[in-house]
């Protein structure tokens, strides 16, 4: 399978995903609103993305990496792009579920983004860098930026989802297990693929990310609109079973 194969897999993947999540999707609190958005927004951008990688518009050629096999290398700058919008909004919605009856910590929030911007920026640099010893502590300080944002949410989030009901911390719980399990892939590919030490073929790397951003928007985009929306369920449920009937005029 070709690289051009997974780009427009990933096109076809993430449009497709998008407009399940939009149609499943329920508006009938503001908060389900707007989980519904963020969850949909998220494979709409990576679509474009995917089409501009695609198309050629999201690349550049570039000399290999100082510890790569080969001369040259073809550099997918769309998917930082990608990512820098992306990765913050599913960390919002991930918060969203571990704070559903309120943000109670929007400081919890902006720590998880700024961490994970500062992940996303380095991490393009290490893909930019050519000389070793650059290249690997922009690596190593991409790392250290993703490990603040597994405590931000295993610790920081999980605090504060502690005051949900049970139902809502099993759905962060299973969220957030899902989502890091995926998102640990990605360094491991950026390290062996094309842009770090070359052990990976073009469309193998290409394949791998587009499966894991399928993973990471799509499935869990999913799973998390059908989580929100049982948790909304139950909310109604309470609501109408604790309010004083109104009585009806003569």
């Amino acid at each position: 399978m070709t690289p051009q194969f997974w780009l427009w897999l990933g096109f076809a993947g993430m449009a497709a995903g998008a407009a399940a999540i939009l149609f499943l999707g329920k508006r009938r609190t503001q908060a389900e609103e707007a989980d519904t958005i963020i969850h949909g927004i998220v494979p709409i951008i990576a679509a474009c993305s995917y089409f501009a990688m695609a198309t050629g518009q999201g690349s550049i050629v570039l000399p290999a990496g100082p510890d790569a096999a080969e001369a040259a290398r073809q550099f997918y700058f769309a998917r930082y792009i990608d990512w820098t919008f992306t990765t913050p909004l599913l960390l919002v919605g991930l918060s969203r579920t571990a704070m559903h009856s309120g943000m109670r910590r929007p400081a919890i929030v902006w720590g998880l983004i700024g961490s994970d911007l500062l992940m996303i920026v380095t991490a393009l640099a290490f893909g930019l860098s050519q000389v070793a010893w650059v290249k690997w502590t922009w690596f190593a300080i991409s790392c250290g930026a993703f490990l603040a944002v597994f405590y931000g949410i295993f610790v920081q989030l999980r605090e504060e989802n502690a005051a949900e009901r049970g139902d809502v911390r099993a759905a962060f719980l299973r969220n957030a297990v899902f989502l890091t399990v995926v998102w640990c892939a990605y360094p491991v590919v950026l390290l062996v693929g094309q842009d770090g030490l070359g052990f990976l073929s073009p469309a193998l790397a290409l394949g791998i990310v587009a499966v894991l951003d399928l993973t990471a928007k799509v499935v869990y985009g999913l799973m998390a609109t059908i989580q929100t929306t049982r948790a909304v369920d139950r909310d109604l449920t309470e609501t109408r079973t604790s309010a004083t009937p109104l009585r009806r005029a003569a």
